[in-house]
């Protein structure tokens, strides 16, 4: 195993692209099993992992960003949500967390968020005197809600991975999405007397505020049916990618936006994104496969348990791999290697599966605005051009409040588990 892991380290220091490093540590560890019958199936796993049905949500769910992105169905969202706050210092400010917190109920991906608000807000907030890094770091940091406030890519994924109830995890996720949100906005408030943050507009105009509403009903319609669709069971949380395409094609038809001309285009551009992290997904499982057969997830859990049975202590040694996890690969990879290693040792702690789930998934996401391979952050800073330093620096509140929520829920159960018992579906 020693191996393995220098070729993944090597592999990734030298920086290979993850699906590459992924398929090559794989193969070494099926090397060091010394059964070479395991060649012969290596070929079936890869296609094995990405022929999941549960993951064809991904590409609709990507489709339906560029298709909101394309038809500016998102300025009719920030025109809402500045009506309403913008008369407050640091209020465009508060439209981006607020935003980014809508939208994730819509795109369940964090670059997709990011991206989105990185070409629509950015520019906005630059114009009105913020500093480019700032904007940057904040938009950066509210991308992280799209995989967390339901519906989830990374939910979907996990419960493919362990077998956990993905509508469980979508009602799990809502209230912590929401609290990271929460303290994003306390993060604002804070830095709002520090940067000198600017208002957006002198006061609260009812009259603007209910045009800007009016305007803004067909998008905001379009969370409602997705969350309330996949919980009254209207449809499945893997037909719910389809369904937000066709809610955003519907409210471009609304807008007189939608053109059959701009298909090709928001086509051309979901197949590269959808392409990649579907090679992850199929280089990964020879990873995951061969670390099962070698029952690597159980001896890592039993030289935990060897050291500690204390949950909370076994929990902080999760909180703190999970850490330095993200800030050193991909997502994806991550969650396709770790769901099986840290499962034993989650049931060990006493927490419920769903409460990890959503937990797991959402440190996974914080890595995605972490250096050096937070994906988000790379998004960011191509489409800001700020460089990655400086975004990093004015990160750093963000995701220390984003930790310390996320600590949190680890050891207070109630804070996932809520909706879940409430509605039955645990």
């Amino acid at each position: 195993m020693t191996l393995v892991v220098a070729v993944f380290l090597i592999t990734l220091i030298l920086g290979v692209p993850i699906c590459v490093v992924l398929g090559l540590a794989g193969l070494t560890h099926v090397a060091s099993m010394g059964v070479d019958a395991y060649f012969n199936i290596i070929t079936q796993k890869i296609f094995a992992g990405a022929s999941v049905s549960s993951l064809t949500c991904i590409p609709f769910f990507i489709m339906a960003g560029e298709l909101m992105n394309a038809m500016g169905v998102t300025q009719k969202l920030i025109d809402f949500v500045r009506s309403l706050v913008g008369h407050l210092r640091g209020g465009l400010a508060y439209v981006v967390v607020l935003v980014a917190m809508i939208l994730s109920a819509i795109l369940g991906s964090a670059n997709a968020v990011a991206a989105i608000l990185c070409a629509v807000v950015v520019p906005e907030m630059i114009r009105d005197g913020y500093r480019d890094d700032f904007s940057s770091a904040l938009v950066c940091a509210s991308g992280v809600l799209g995989p967390v406030i339901p519906p989830s890519v990374t939910f979907v994924y996990f419960s493919v991975l362990s077998g956990v109830s993905v509508t469980a995890m979508f009602a799990g996720g809502a209230i912590p999405g929401i609290l990271i949100g929460l303290g994003y906005i306390l993060v604002i408030r804070i830095q709002t007397k520090r940067l000198n943050l600017p208002r957006s507009t002198e006061r609260f105009d009812l009259k603007e505020f209910g045009k800007s509403f009016v305007k803004a009903i067909p998008a905001l319609l379009v969370p409602v049916i997705l969350v309330g669709g996949i919980t009254a069971g209207i449809f499945t949380p893997q037909e719910s990618g389809a369904v937000a395409v066709v809610a955003a094609i519907v409210a471009g038809i609304i807008y007189r936006k939608f053109k059959l001309s701009m298909l090709p285009k928001v086509f051309m551009r979901s197949v590269p994104v959808t392409a990649g992290i579907f090679i992850i997904i199929g280089f990964g499982n020879i990873m995951g496969w061969s670390m099962a057969v070698d029952k690597i997830p159980d001896k890592i859990s039993n030289a935990v348990l060897g050291f500690t049975q204390n949950g909370a202590v076994i929990i902080l040694l999760m909180f703190a791999i999970l850490i330095v996890v993200g800030c050193a690969m991909e997502a994806t990879a991550a969650q396709l290697i770790f769901t099986p290693v840290l499962m034993p040792l989650a049931a060990a702690a006493g927490m419920d599966m769903v409460q990890f789930g959503v937990w797991f998934c959402i440190m996974i996401t914080l890595g995605l605005v972490t250096p050096p391979v937070g994906m988000t952050l790379f998004v960011t800073s191509n489409i800001t051009k700020v460089p990655l330093i400086r975004i990093s620096k004015q990160l750093l509140p963000f995701i220390i409040v984003a930790f310390a929520v996320t600590l949190l829920m680890a050891y207070v159960p109630g804070i996932i588990m809520f909706l879940p018992n409430l509605m039955g579906i645990t």
